[in-house]
């Protein structure tokens, strides 16, 4: 089987050709998520709600990336894809310090924590160049170094080293339709954040990651994911879904509660306001 398109239609492939015990190749045309290159698929309700992961038994046999083909797609899905890939050194060191298990069900190696850094250390030296150069619809240097970073290298680094808060709280934003129009990259941007005072980070930190959020146009208000009044009861539907058994928030050294994730869900949003 052969996927060319963007992450849904990946995923689907990946659990087809899983399914009917065919190889796989994958070709993205967007640079939205680091999907390609992974051994999983999520799965999703009819309602758009995250339901589960599906653990797939080997990687793609092969995936082709052909960088003039993502340069030419709206850059959205590009700054979409590092909103994602924003979030693999952070999990992974979260795992790193708790001694959490990958997606392979070990610990991460020292190559998958540095992949995984190296994936931060990319976007903030070249993300904002690289949109202006999708924008532009040209390949440059920085455009074809992010674009590694949003595919092999978050892929490997987000498998091998594994995930924890942003992803979870993805999946609780999930929990609200008003979200649903929104990419997952974009909805993970608000967990990344969110974790920074989930987990008590230096404000000089915070503030280094709002500002190359903003740089580049990763939401960083709850309004830019579709959420412009929500109420408390919606907040703790997010947390609650957000801290449900088996999900990766617990990868943290923090005390987690669905209180504590809903303050700082509404932290997050406080903050940038007040830097505005």
């Amino acid at each position: 089987m052969i996927a060319i398109g963007g992450g849904k239609t990946i995923d689907i492939t990946k659990a087809t050709a899983h399914k009917l015990k065919l190889p796989i190749i994958v070709v993205p045309t967007i640079a939205l998520t680091d999907t390609p290159c992974s051994a999983l698929s999520v799965i999703y309700t009819n309602e758009g709600i995250v339901d589960r992961y599906l653990f797939l038994p080997s990687n793609p046999n092969c995936v082709l990336v052909d960088t003039t083909i993502i340069s030419k797609a709206p850059s959205r899905f590009l700054v979409s894809g590092m909103g994602d890939v924003l979030t693999t050194w952070l999990e992974a060191r979260s795992c790193q310090l708790k001694y959490a298990d990958n997606f392979a069900g070990a610990k991460g190696s020292m190559t998958a924590y540095a992949l995984a850094e190296l994936c931060f250390e990319t976007l903030l030296e070249y993300g904002e160049i690289a949109k202006i150069s999708n924008e532009a619809k040209v390949v440059t240097p920085a455009f074809e170094k992010v674009v590694e970073a949003n595919t092999l290298l978050s892929g490997l680094g987000f498998e091998s080293g594994g995930i924890a808060s942003c992803h979870a709280i993805h999946n609780g934003l999930t929990a609200l339709e008003a979200t649903h129009s929104y990419y997952h990259g974009e909805k993970v941007s608000i967990g990344v954040i969110a974790s920074l005072f989930l987990t008590d980070k230096p404000t000089d930190f915070i503030n280094e990651i709002y500002s190359f959020c903003e740089a580049i146009g990763l939401p960083t208000t709850l309004a830019q994911v579709g959420l412009g009044s929500p109420t408390d009861e919606d907040l703790m539907k997010v947390a609650e879904k957000a801290c449900a058994k088996g999900e990766t928030i617990y990868n943290k050294l923090v005390p987690i509660t669905p209180e504590s994730v809903m303050a700082a869900i509404k932290a997050t949003d406080a903050y940038e306001k007040s830097r505005k």
